[in-house]
């Protein structure tokens, strides 16, 4: 992180920019400031930094919407996340940044694949939270999903799609999605901390650059918020899994 040239610290800047616009706007569209951190700094030590930048992200999101959280859906979704971060945790142990990229390439290509068979195939599935208390079906996504976004945000803060793709199968619309996504994420990264610090990932250094980022994080917040009313639902869900799509390809590919 010494050797970091000014075009670098620009594409930074504008990624953590991108960060604050995804948390209020588009949470997909997160996995491409995922790919510029990954390219700028070693990909194991990009979600060092970039996970400071998320909190801040999350926090300013939770100010926005907090009231629109569906808290029975987050309920569901915790203990199955809590095994994936201990999961990912692991994983980090022994991952190079090639393993890390591929896996979770491949993982957020599965699941919008599968979030667009599921879409086409039942077209007329409710477009609101559901309120009822959870079926052993919606019980068995909910753990499928939790583990695999507990894992990929453990290992490369890449669960922000796994988790959009899950609340948009799930049936929700923007404010749902956004207040629901916001807590979520608030409550798992900043659970993430010790274990990034554990693993080395958070350090002096880091944190160092991470004071510079964070200012570029608020402006970003600013215009997702005025932008998301813009945003027709149709809209919003075909970007959400075409972001996803774009970061699974970059992390493959790259």
């Amino acid at each position: 992180m010494d050797t970091i040239t000014l075009w670098q610290l620009a594409a930074l800047a504008a990624a953590s920019t991108l960060v604050g616009f995804s948390k209020t706007s588009v949470s997909g569209a997160n996995t491409i400031s995922l790919a510029v951190f990954a390219a700028v700094l070693p990909a194991r030590g990009s979600t060092g930094v970039l996970l400071p930048i998320l909190i801040a992200g999350d926090m300013l999101a939770v100010l926005v919407y907090r009231r629109h959280a569906h808290w029975p859906t987050l309920l569901r979704l915790f203990p199955a996340v809590a095994v994936g971060v201990l999961a990912g945790t692991v994983f980090m142990m022994w991952a190079d940044d090639a393993a890390v990229r591929t896996s979770i390439g491949a993982i957020l290509l599965l699941m919008a694949g599968v979030t667009v068979w599921r879409r086409r195939a039942r077209p007329d599935e409710a477009t609101e939270e559901d309120t009822s208390g959870p079926t052993r079906g919606g019980r068995l996504k909910a753990r499928s999903y939790g583990v695999l976004g507990g894992f990929t945000t453990m290992v490369a803060n890449a669960g922000g799609p796994v988790m959009s793709l899950y609340l948009l199968s799930a049936g929700f619309r923007k404010l749902g999605f956004l207040g629901t996504s916001a807590w979520f994420f608030l409550i798992v990264n900043t659970s993430k901390v010790p274990f990034s610090v554990g693993l080395g990932l958070i350090d002096a250094q880091s944190l160092l650059l991470d004071a510079v980022l964070v200012l570029f994080v608020l402006p970003g917040a600013y215009l997702g918020r005025a932008c998301v009313g813009r945003i027709n639902q149709k809209l919003f869900d075909r970007i959400v899994i075409g972001a996803t799509v774009l970061g699974g390809l970059q992390l493959l590919l790259v």
